[in-house]
């Protein structure tokens, strides 16, 4: 299916962010907001989603994800402002 596979982002509590791929971004929210996510987000709920990128391959969209981590803090917050 085109566009099947998703990168995005989430703001946890504590202000920081948190990048992951999915092939359903609402059922991952819904688990990184009940603890069952990455490891990572828990205890640092709730979370807030500020951004995603969607991908017709998981090769490209996890290939994305690898590019948003290595990125600084001032690079992410650029790319959830849109700029």
């Amino acid at each position: 299916m085109i566009d099947d596979h998703h990168v995005y982002v989430l703001e946890c509590a504590d202000g920081s962010l948190y990048t992951g791929y999915t092939t359903d971004v609402e059922r991952r929210v819904a688990e990184h907001d009940a603890g069952e996510g990455a490891k990572y987000t828990r205890g640092r709920t709730p979370v807030e989603l500020v951004h995603t990128e969607s991908f017709d391959s998981r090769s490209a969209a996890t290939r994305r994800e690898h590019e948003i981590k290595a990125l600084s803090r001032a690079a992410k917050e650029r790319l959830v402002a849109g700029e």
